[in-house]
């Protein structure tokens, strides 16, 4: 635990087995900073290229479903035809799908489809649905062409290029047209149109992740990176292992216990780590000064465990959350 004063700090302070904290101290954090110089490139070039598209389709992550959509993005959707997608919904609660549709609604967001683009679960809805908004919505200076242009946009890391790459297979049973990664900034630039339809004729426009250079809310900033769209070391695993626990308790998700081998559920982040590296072997060799010379220990590595347990989380093996 040396060297990590989010743990030490936990371990000290935290009311321990059988009680969980009922809000979070971020510790005077600020995670509202990261914008990077091509996510503003990326958003001057999607607003020079929006006139030319017939609709925007926004695609998020399942488990942040409210949290984390660019306000800047929303600017941009203007008069525009939208479609919310909701990707990587097998990773997310589906109990929770009636509450978020009914937020949704309440912000005036009414095409919204929870998908899981990797598996193409519920992708074959996106086409039907774009095709019907822009054909019952004016088409301004595109009305003579009978093809449809559709912009894909969203925070990084949230499955834009999944999404093409999986209306491609569906529609034109064709691989990956677009690079996929598990880090934000994968696409760093918009892209050419893609075809992801002969009928009717569909081009897609890949865009850059693309985050407020202003957060504003730490929590909002803190899930969001538990999400993977704002990489780990700004904000700090420790932390993030922390709030992540927090988070667990908070909603009655217990898989961790039987996971990592603990007796039963608990607050302290820094004994969870302890069975973390223990079932995962982190550990780390530390050369010790004795009095006979250097002797060289294995000890847990508390790093190594904290990015074990997030990425567990993110595999979906300490269950479906919804951060929301």
């Amino acid at each position: 635990m040396r060297g990590c004063p989010v743990l030490l700090r936990a371990a000290a302070e935290g009311p321990g087995l059988g009680r969980f904290r009922e809000r979070f101290d971020f510790g005077g954090r600020d995670v509202a900073s990261w914008f990077p110089g091509h996510m503003a490139k990326g958003l001057r070039q999607m607003r020079s290229s929006l006139r030319r598209a017939d609709c925007l389709i926004e695609v998020h992550d399942a488990r942040i479903p409210l949290s984390g959509r660019n306000p800047i993005l929303k600017e941009v959707l203007g008069i525009r035809p939208h479609i919310l997608v909701l990707n990587k919904m097998d990773l997310a609660d589906p109990s929770q799908q009636p509450t978020v549709l009914e937020h949704l609604k309440q912000q005036q967001c009414s095409h919204v489809v929870f998908a899981d683009c990797k598996r193409d679960v519920n992708v074959k809805k996106i086409v039907p649905m774009v095709a019907k908004l822009v054909d019952n919505s004016p088409r301004y200076h595109r009305a003579e062409s009978t093809e449809y242009s559709i912009m894909v946009i969203g925070v990084p890391n949230v499955g834009k290029s999944s999404l093409i790459n999986s209306l491609r297979r569906l529609h034109l049973k064709k691989g990956k047209a677009t690079p996929v990664g598990g880090d934000p900034g994968i696409t760093k630039a918009v892209l050419t149109r893609i075809q992801v339809c002969e009928k009717p004729l569909m081009y897609l426009v890949d865009t850059p992740g693309v985050l407020a250079p202003n957060l504003g809310d730490v929590e909002t900033g803190m899930k969001l990176a538990l999400c993977g769209a704002i990489r780990d070391h700004l904000v700090g695993e420790d932390i993030m292992a922390d709030y992540l626990l927090y988070a667990l308790n908070k909603r009655q998700q217990f898989r961790y216990v039987q996971r990592y081998g603990l007796a039963e559920a608990c607050d302290d982040i820094g004994l969870v780590l302890r069975h973390v590296a223990l079932a995962q072997g982190r550990t780390q060799k530390v050369k010790v000064l004795t009095g006979t010379g250097n002797v060289n220990m294995m000890m847990l590595s508390y790093p190594a465990a904290a990015y074990e347990f997030l990425r567990d989380f993110r595999a979906g093996r300490l269950g479906r959350v919804t951060l929301d």
